[in-house]
This record gives structure tokens, sequence and C-alpha cells, in this order.
């Protein structure tokens, strides 16, 4: 569903705007760590005085001489010290930079860490819906494949996938695009459950896996449209509540263009997957197959040092951003909402 998230994302301009604002107000805060590379920006409940101890100049040191490194002698060192050598100069750059503060940390008895230490888990979601090739104003689109990828932030790996099938309400036949671009077929979603008997499912096997009780986790998507557009459009189509435990989630491509340090133009995800020399796996537009290219992204991301954080959420129906400032928070554990009256 790429193409047609990209068409929504003229309506999200305000919200990215917005968001926007709270990173610039970060960065502000963070001028005066050296070089560039303050930790407030992976630890937001930091004070600026954590920054006087002698391991930040060190820091500071040696992200300043890995900006001089030419991009082969930047593959060197990350292949004498046996991490990855793959992506472009700038990922190379921060993947450099993020082992060499995460030993200085750990010498230092500091905190700090390649993996994400809030959530234990990250469950991907990446819709299919339906769609038309030119969709007419007002078109209604209805989610038709619900699929999560889970995560785990300590063994850095893929440990569960779920994938249903929904069948449509409003326009229960696919178009020969919808088929051909997701390569659903009309059979698929006749015999699947609607849409409320398809989230009872997911509620029952989130909390199998004792999310949001016993293990902390979080939500990450493609872009907010899964959530902010698909899931609150479906919601109302199927006369339910917005699930609570969904109004909060990680928009990966915020994420990577933070850590990274690249424009929003950079974050799509072909091009994400490019820039850390990763390529594509299995049928663009599967939902499935599009959420288990999401979590290898946020693996690599984990491993460079990334500290993935909820920064959006869903408040009275409107998208908002979650500055990184704000308390560190997570999904809610999973129940089945309510109908509407």
């Amino acid at each position: 569903m790429d193409e047609h998230k990209e068409n929504l994302h003229a309506k999200d301009v305000n919200v990215n705007m917005s968001s926007t604002t709270e990173d610039e107000k970060a960065k502000s805060n963070n001028r005066l760590c050296p070089a560039g590379e303050c930790p407030a920006e992976d630890s937001a409940s930091q004070s600026n005085s954590d920054f006087s101890h002698p391991v930040y100049k060190e820091i500071a040191l040696a992200n300043g001489h890995i900006n001089r490194m030419t991009k082969d002698e930047l593959r060197d060192k990350l292949a004498e010290l046996k991490l990855d050598t793959r992506g472009v100069k700038d990922v190379m750059k921060k993947r450099l930079k993020s082992h060499y503060k995460k030993q200085k940390l750990l010498q230092s008895a500091a905190e700090g860490g390649p993996t994400d230490t809030y959530y234990d888990y990250i469950c991907v979601v990446d819709f299919e819906a339906t769609c038309e090739e030119d969709n007419p104003s007002g078109f209604l689109h209805e989610i038709i494949e619900f699929p999560m990828v889970l995560i785990s932030t300590h063994t850095l790996e893929i440990v569960d996938t779920f994938r249903e099938y929904v069948k449509p309400e409003l326009n229960p036949q696919l178009s020969d695009f919808c088929v051909n671009l997701t390569g659903i077929k009309q059979k698929m979603v006749d015999e699947a459950d609607p849409f409320p008997e398809v989230l009872q499912k997911v509620v029952a096997w989130l909390q199998e896996r004792e999310l949001g009780t016993k293990y902390k986790y979080a939500f990450l998507t493609d872009g907010a449209w899964d959530m902010s557009k698909f899931l609150k459009i479906q919601c109302r189509i199927s006369r339910i509540r917005y699930p609570h435990f969904a109004k909060k989630w990680i928009n990966i491509r915020k994420s990577y263009g933070n850590f990274y340090k690249v424009p929003r133009a950079q974050t799509k995800l072909s091009t994400m997957l490019e820039k850390l020399g990763l390529q594509y796996e299995g049928r663009p537009h599967s939902g499935l197959d599009d959420s288990r290219n999401i979590a290898r992204i946020a693996l690599r991301m984990l491993q460079d040092g990334c500290q993935l954080r909820v920064n959006e959420r869903m408040h009275g129906g409107q998208l908002l951003p979650v500055p990184s400032s704000g308390p560190l928070e997570g999904a809610a554990a999973p129940h089945n909402p309510s109908s509407r009256d």
C-alpha cells in the first residue's frame, strides 16, 4: 500500500510539521554537546548536568575522528570490529559512533547499549486495504490484510508472526488494481472473517504472548497512515471504538530520519533498505512481507544503537506527535474494544 499511503501523506503535513518542531526543540537543547552527539538524543530523561562526565569528552573526540574517515576507512574499521559493513557512508559512520559510545559508556558503568531496554518486544504492523487505481473522492479504504511481525529487543530477531485476511463490508468486490497490487485474491477475502472478528483474534494473539502485562511492547509502523487513517476508518465502518492498545506507536520513518539524520524523502521503505545495504525480501505490497522488511530495518537500527521509542499517538481522533522529551510509554494491554452506539 506504499503508493496509496504516500497519497495520504499530504494530509499529514501539519502533523509532521509539529513533530519536526519537537525534534528541533530537542536538537536545540543538545547544541552544547560536542560533535552533535549528545547522549540526550538516546536518553531524553537525563539532564544536561549528566554530560559533564569525562567519558563524554572521549566520545566526542572519537566522533570527531570518525567524521574525518573515508568510506573505505569506515568499512575497514567496521570489519576489524566484526561489525556490519553494509550501508551508505552516513549509516556506517553512525554505526561506528554507536559502537564506540556503547563501549565507552559500558567502561564507565553508565547505561547504554545497542538494544532497546524499555520495550521487551516491538510489534510491526502494515495493513493492506481496498483501493482503486484512481481512488474516487471520499473513498473509504477497508483493511483486507492484518499482519503482525514480533521482534525481540533482547535477542534482536523476529520471534513470531501473525496474519489474517479480512472480509470487506462496503466494497466486498476487490478491484483488479487491488488484486494485482497486493496479491490478495477475491477468494481470500470472501472466506475471511469481518474485521471485528479478526480484531478479536489479534487481541487473543497479543494476550497469549503476555504483551502489555508481563512484557512491555510497542507497535511500529511505516508511516502514520496505518493507525491514523486505515485503522481509524475501519473502526468507523465496523462500528467499534478505536482500540486503546493501538493509540500509540513508533513511526519508523521519523525514527530513521532522526537517527541517521536524513530528510523525509529518504525514509521510504525501499530507500531505507537500500541505504542500510539491504534488499527487499518477498512480494512488495504483501502486508506480511512488508512487515517483515520493516522489522528488518528496525532490527538494524537497534543494532546500530538506535533506541526506538513511541513517537506518535491518537488523541480525540487526531494524530499527534509524541515529543522525545516526553515520558517513555508503550502500548496498553490488549482488550477488545466496545461497540459504538
